[in-house]
Order: structure tokens, then sequence, then C-alpha cells
């Protein structure tokens, strides 16, 4: 199996919204994207894109992806944060994956990053144990926060 890395470019944001779909489903949560195909193009290939991402493909079709973006972390100073990585369940457990996520920890490293941080979902023992195994710390004690549209607008009409 011959998988070529590469850039993710515009024209594969379709490819990479059905892989966020699959990953939602797979997470258990297959109602929560709301993302569209269109939002992924405006957002990732615009004039400030707000993030990159890396395929997986294998005979010209996308069979995986990490989606990641920089941030600022005022204790390590610049870092990526990975938001996804996933790849097509027919083409899991075959190494997809780690070169997926070895292009990403290698571009952090060649761009000079301080830091990669990611969720795991704490059933996800797979993942888990692959992470650690790569020398990767889960955070113990550091709980995800989050606040929706609907909340943020609730909370600042109340300010």
């Amino acid at each position: 199996m011959e998988i070529l890395l590469r850039e993710g470019k515009k024209s594969d944001m379709d490819s990479v919204l059905m892989l966020i779909k699959e990953l939602a489903t797979f997470e258990k949560e297959s109602d929560a994207v709301e993302l569209t195909e269109s939002d992924l193009k405006r957002d990732g290939f615009g004039e400030s894109p707000a993030f990159k991402v890396f395929v997986a493909e294998l005979q010209k079709e996308v069979i995986g992806m990490a989606l990641f973006y920089e941030r600022y972390s005022t204790w390590k100073g610049r870092s990526i944060h990975l938001e996804d990585l996933i790849v097509k369940q027919e083409y899991r457990a075959k190494g997809v994956g780690k070169a997926l996520y070895t292009k990403v920890l290698t571009y952090a490293h060649e761009q000079k990053m301080r830091r990669v941080s990611w969720e795991v979902l704490d059933w996800n023992k797979v993942a888990i144990d692959f992470y650690t195994s790569t020398g990767a710390k889960i955070m113990e004690g550091w709980q995800v926060v989050h606040m929706n549209e609907k909340s943020l607008e609730a909370f600042v009409g109340k300010v």
C-alpha cells in the first residue's frame, strides 16, 4: 500500500468533511458536525488561514487527514493544536494514522514549535496507548472546557 502524504488543498475539503463526519460517528456524536465544505474552504484557504491540513492519499483517494492550527501558550510560546486526526475505518491499523501523526509532529519540530497538544477521549484506549508509546503525556486532572454558540449568546446577552 503506497500512501502519499501531502498538504491538503481546497479541492480536498469535501473528503476532509466526510472524514470529520466519520470521526464524529466514531466518537458517538454523529449529529454534532455543523461545519460545511464551504466553511472549510473559506477558513483554511483565505487570506489568513485558520488551519493547516495534511491528507493521506491512496490511489488518488483521500483516506485520512490531520487538521491542526498554531496557537500561543503563555507558558511555552508557539505551539500547535492537533484538532483531529482521522483515518477511514477500512484503512485503520495499517500505519496511515501513525504516518499522519508523524507528519504533524515533524512539521511542528521543523517550525520550532514548543508543544503540540490535542484531546483524546478517555475510552479510546487504542489511541491513548499509541500516544503514550510515542512519548506523549496524558494530562490527568485537566478538563476540556467548551462554550457553544448558544451559551456564548446567553452569556454575552447578560453582560
